[in-house]
């Protein structure tokens, strides 16, 4: 199953340079990276990342990372896909831009 992490274009950088990644702020805060499942990650944007434009959608395979690939529940109950460790860059399927349009942010036509 595709799952999906939205990255701000420096986070994206970062992990581009150094090969892998922790994640945002708040993934390191939290311990884990979060990701999101198809009919989660448009929610996921629109909360987290509103109003800000210049972002990256990163598409990862869940069933290659194994046992650091965690579902647990997050907003409202559902299960959230959680790593317990480093992203590295060949966990990455495909990546591309996710820019900010005037409703909202303009995901690829494969996920809407």
């Amino acid at each position: 199953m595709l799952i999906y992490k939205v990255f701000r274009r420096s986070e994206w950088d970062d992990l581009m340079a150094a090969g892998e990644s922790l994640g945002a702020p708040v993934d390191r805060a939290d311990g884990y990276i979060h990701f999101s499942t198809s009919q989660q990650v448009m929610e996921t944007a629109a909360k987290h990342f509103a109003g800000e434009g210049d972002l990256v959608l990163v598409a990862c395979e869940s069933d290659n990372m194994g046992d650091a690939l965690k579902w647990e529940p997050s907003r409202g109950g559902a299960l959230f896909p959680h790593l317990y460790r480093p992203m590295r860059r060949d966990d990455i399927l495909w990546d591309t831009s996710l820019p900010l349009g005037a409703t909202g942010h303009i995901f690829p036509e494969t996920l809407i």
